[in-house]
């Protein structure tokens, strides 16, 4: 069978998703292994430090008692006269009460041959008194060296416990031993309330304390023959087979603490040896939760990888398709190239013309206001002749004060003009200045001076209602006479044919802080069919040939530059009942100036 690339190719994809997956178990799972390891090392050596604190304490404890037996006048005397029943019976009720209160396993006199002279057992079965104990190493080590220690099984008892020695001397000469018993079961009992197992080892390397019994008196290593002699001269674990325990040492974790196999488990074990005496305290911790627990976080680290891998294959899979929408994408781009660019063109042309377009609407309505300004021009300028030639004729007669009069007369005509020329100024070209607080009445009154000539000429009434008089807004001010200018001239021009003709302008301040001027009149209103047209361009209620309908599209655009909004509709019913008439009304909303700041 032939293998194809493709194939090959996948197969190498999901050899190496399982070699990532297997190497995310391995690892997390040594991860958590070690972590467990450190977190049950800590914890073991807490535990042998408060065992060892607590042991060693036991072990010193009955130091005390051979010292304060040799100062007794009872023990020296026995020692000097054994056959004496009386000192022998005294001696033994002595070291009753002693013991009592010592609370120590066993306490007894030897002689220096070795034999139990006195004990605080004398009147309970399986008593020492009596008894050879030369053999014992504690007896052998206080007769050699003044003290000793010895841990073994009792000769009579059959109890394992501590013991310790003290030669009682008489001017260089000994006289006997006294020895103390300690149990240390009550240590063991302790112990096994404690998580996992706890171990002493003595000199030989045998277990001799253990909360697990099938560990007592087994040797960790076979003993030698040289040990075994000892074993059974001393005697010290009774008749205990010593077993060697099957115990492999695994590895090294740190100092005193390493991974041991007993008896076939894993085990960590952690070490350190007494102060008081020649063994070494061992703690032993299963590590079968642990390497359970090892095993799950490597299945959770694999799962991850996997979820990460499946992860990387959708998103994958997600680009794979982003990539041939895209090449789609550009293929319908490519196909509407073409067109694209002749839409282009053609708006293109369309705005141009819808320029020019706007462009002659201005050129006209500035040629209609032209012609009505011409008399507005004429008068003034016929008066200021008539007053300069006067004041002529004044200054020869010295009239000064008729004079100054006719000058600033002649002045506030030149103002008119002034302002005059300035809307004509102002209509035809753009301002580029931002908005700025503009008097609502001035712009008013600016537009009624454009605007007299044609509502004389048709018999218009203006009528103003400002509240508060000083209301302003923020406008541009060149921008807001033209749109003022513009809808006050085609509502005098709809009123041409009515028989009541009002223009009225009102401007209030309302509650959401912004301007409202709305200018009505007593006109036919706006016909139904044009309404929803209004501000279309070229949307015209005129005659052939008397507007291009620009003019409200125009006044729209001006307002929304200065962030207000244009609006129109027919006057309704309730303003015919006052007598008002009929006919249209604009409202013009823009921000309202702050009242601090001055127009």
């Amino acid at each position: 069978m032939t293998i194809t690339p493709r194939t090959l190719r996948s197969v190498l994809r999901w050899s190496a998703a399982l070699v990532l997956v297997a190497l995310a178990a391995l690892v997390g799972q040594r991860i958590a292994l070690q972590a467990g390891l450190a977190r049950l090392s800590e914890a073991a050596e807490h535990r042998l430090d408060m065992i060892a604190t607590g042991l060693d304490a036991e072990l010193t404890r009955f130091d005390y008692l051979p010292a304060l037996l040799e100062m007794t006048p009872v023990v020296p005397e026995l020692l000097r006269a054994p056959g004496d029943a009386s000192l022998r019976d005294a001696a033994n009720r002595y070291l009753a009460g002693v013991n009592a209160t010592a609370r120590a396993e066993m306490l007894y006199v030897l002689d220096a041959g070795g034999t139990s002279l006195a004990a605080s057992d004398w009147d309970r079965p399986g008593t020492t008194l009596g008894q050879d104990f030369s053999f014992r190493p504690y007896m052998i080590d206080a007769l050699a060296q003044g003290r000793g220690h010895f841990y073994g099984v009792g000769i009579t008892s059959r109890r394992p416990g501590y013991y310790l020695s003290y030669a009682l001397r008489r001017e260089q000469a000994i006289l006997g031993v006294v020895a103390v018993k300690i149990n240390l079961e009550d240590n063991e009992s302790a112990w096994r309330k404690l998580p996992g197992d706890v171990v002493v080892v003595d000199q030989r390397g045998v277990v001799i304390l253990s909360t697990r019994d099938d560990l007592k008196f087994r040797p960790l290593l076979p003993l030698d023959a040289l040990q075994r002699a000892e074993v059974l001269r001393s005697r010290p674990y009774g008749e205990a087979a010593l077993a060697p325990l099957r115990w492999e040492r695994i590895q090294a974790l740190g100092p005193g603490v390493a991974l041991v196999r007993v008896e076939g488990a894993d085990k960590l074990a952690a070490s350190r040896m007494l102060r008081h005496a020649p063994w070494q305290l061992m703690t032993i911790d299963d590590l079968a939760a642990l390497r359970v627990g090892a095993r799950n976080a490597g299945a959770t680290a694999a799962l991850a990888m996997v979820a990460l891998l499946l992860l990387g294959v959708a998103l994958w899979q997600r680009r794979r398709a982003e990539r041939q929408k895209l090449a789609n994408q550009a293929a319908l781009q490519a196909a509407h190239d073409n067109l694209e660019s002749m839409v282009v063109a053609r708006t293109a042309q369309l705005r141009a013309a819808q320029d020019e377009l706007v462009q002659a609407g201005k050129m006209a309505a500035l040629g209609q206001m032209s012609a009505g300004l011409a008399h507005e021009l004429n008068q003034p300028l016929t008066a200021m002749r008539t007053l300069s030639e006067s004041a002529a004729i004044l200054l020869d007669h010295g009239r000064d004060d008729e004079v100054r009069g006719n000058l600033q007369r002649i002045r506030d005509m030149v103002d008119r003009l002034a302002r005059l020329t300035s809307q004509l100024k102002t209509f035809s070209h753009k301002s580029r200045l931002g908005p700025a607080p503009v008097s609502l009445a001035h712009a008013i009154g600016d537009a009624r001076v454009i605007v007299a000539s044609a509502a004389e000429k048709h018999g218009v009434q203006i009528e103003v209602d400002i509240d508060p008089p000083q209301l302003a807004v923020m406008a541009d001010e060149a921008a807001l006479g033209s749109v003022l200018v513009n809808l006050m001239r085609n509502a005098i021009e709809a009123m041409e044919h009515m028989p009541q003709r009002v223009l009225r302008l009102e401007g209030r301040l309302g509650a959401d802080g912004r301007a409202v001027l709305s200018v009505s009149d007593t006109g036919p209103g706006i016909r139904d069919d044009v309404a929803p047209r209004l501000f279309e361009p070229f949307v015209t209620t005129k005659a052939a040939g008397a507007g291009l309908g620009l003019g409200l599209v125009l006044c729209a655009q001006l307002v929304r530059a200065m962030n207000g909004g244009l609006r129109a509709a027919n006057r309704e019913d309730r303003d015919k009942d006052k007598g008002e008439g009929g006919g249209a009304y604009f409202v013009v909303d823009l921000p309202a100036a702050p009242p601090s700041t001055p127009p």
